[in-house]
């Protein structure tokens, strides 16, 4: 489930956060909790960055719909590490699915083999999840993870399963309280411009993580689906309960109605993680795919 999160986180934290979730744990050996009722939520520790302000009000109409398909190539330390999907769905009880599924190739399966599915069920209108959820088998190993998002308390409750054991974490957020891959649609809905500060903390790899950083600048690109003029963001990813611990993220998206995440760049343990849009359909519109022309600097 590393490729997953780390797939995610590298969008996430590079869109933000999209490509973390599947190389090794970021906390190495997995701990076991038992599942308990009345666990307090884990306050950020000392030394973790505060969000002096809240996310601004997000554009409308969304720049998205159910239907929407996009397609990524991901890459892990240097080597292609296989694909990722990320399709809206059908709105169901009040709720935006966004499904995500990432399967390793045949050459990364050899250091990695991950067939994972997530999915983010956000608002229709402010775009916060609810729940997030994963189910992911990772060199045989089967693990699952089920989110509950609590605006009311700013509360988190992780609920896994991992080679069979059950475990759980309550943990708290300040402002805004997100999920690896509901960000990136979160972002896609900014108000752009340059020096636009984002502060929010965003949950992956079963902890929550504060993530700092800015709208850096407007850019011109050229990616394997053709030219685009994309807004580079920024940022820092800073663990919560463990604050040494951190990721830098870059994500491009472009500046048009469609709000194409183009590219993500993440930093894990073992080195980059990106991931890079080859294709993308939308209701309405025709779909585009790679033409392989690609200069967009990593």
């Amino acid at each position: 489930m590393t490729v997953m999160r780390t797939a995610l986180a590298a969008l996430l934290f590079s869109f933000s956060s999209a490509a973390w979730a599947q190389l090794p744990d970021a906390d190495g050996p997995d701990e076991h909790k038992a599942p308990a009722q009345a666990q307090a939520p884990t306050p950020p520790a000392a030394g973790v960055p505060r969000c002096e302000q809240r996310l601004p009000t997000l554009r409308s109409p969304l720049a998205f719909a159910p239907g929407e398909t996009l397609e990524f190539d991901l890459d892990a330390m240097g080597a292609t590490a296989g694909k990722m999907t990320m399709q809206v769905q059908k709105k169901q009880d009040n709720s935006l699915p966004v499904q995500i599924k990432v399967q390793t190739n045949s050459f990364f399966s050899k250091v990695r083999r991950v067939d994972a599915t997530a999915v983010s069920y956000l608002n229709p209108k402010t775009l916060r999840p609810s729940r997030y959820t994963e189910d992911a088998t990772e060199n045989e190993q089967h693990r699952t993870v089920d989110v509950a998002f609590n605006p009311k308390d700013r509360s988190v409750r992780v609920n896994y399963t991992q080679r069979g054991r059950p475990g759980s974490n309550n943990y708290a957020y300040e402002h805004e309280g997100m999920d690896v891959a509901g960000a990136v649609y979160m972002m896609r809905q900014l108000p752009m411009k340059e020096g636009l500060p984002l502060c929010f903390d965003v949950y992956g790899v079963r902890r929550m993580w504060r993530l700092t950083g800015s709208v850096l600048k407007r850019e011109h690109v050229s990616t394997p689906l053709g030219e685009f003029d994309a807004w580079h963001l920024t940022g820092t990813a800073v663990r919560l309960d463990k604050p040494t611990m951190t990721r830098e993220v870059h994500v491009w998206i472009t500046d048009d109605d469609r709000r194409l995440p183009l590219a993500a760049v993440g930093t894990i343990d073992l080195g980059a993680v990106r991931a890079t849009l080859t294709s993308f359909s939308r209701p309405g519109e025709k779909g585009q795919q790679a033409q392989g022309k690609e200069s967009l600097k990593w």
